[in-house]
Parts: structure tokens; C-alpha cells; sequence
């Protein structure tokens, strides 16, 4: 009779630990984002991207006259 006994006792104590070990590993570790190596032209690009800034835009009138009709049928 003890030998069922101490079957069964093995068998519980290896479930439960069993299930302790999955449940306390439950959490994935982050990975890290690998940053790409910039080839020597997009380096520049970016370089050239903060001392220059973007030209701001010119009036909308400004811009409507430059692409009129009229003035795309002169050229």
C-alpha cells in the first residue's frame, strides 16, 4: 500500500512542480531593435537633412500663378 502511496505522491510533487516552472517562465524577454548600418550617402543625407532646413512654403497665390494654364502653355 505505501509503495502506491509513495507512487502517487512522486507523481503530484512532479505535476506541481512542473506547473511551477512553466508559470514563473511565463514572461518572453524583449528584444533588442538591431539599428541598421547607414551606407556613407544616407549619413550625408542626414548630415545635410539638420544644418539645412526645409524651405518653408511660398504663398498659395504664389504657387497657384507659377502653374496656371496660361503659364504652362507659354513654354
Amino acid at each position: 500500500m505505501s509503495a502506491i502511496g509513495d507512487f502517487i505522491k512522486g507523481v503530484v510533487t512532479d505535476v506541481l512542480q512542473d506547473m511551477a516552472r512553466k508559470a514563473s517562465s511565463s514572461r518572453r524577454a524583449r528584444r533588442r531593435k538591431r539599428t541598421t548600418k547607414l551606407t556613407v550617402a544616407e549619413q550625408l543625407r542626414r548630415l545635410e537633412r539638420l544644418i539645412k532646413p526645409a524651405k518653408r512654403q511660398t504663398s498659395r497665390r504664389k504657387t497657384v500663378r507659377s502653374r496656371s494654364k496660361t503659364k504652362r502653355r507659354a513654354y
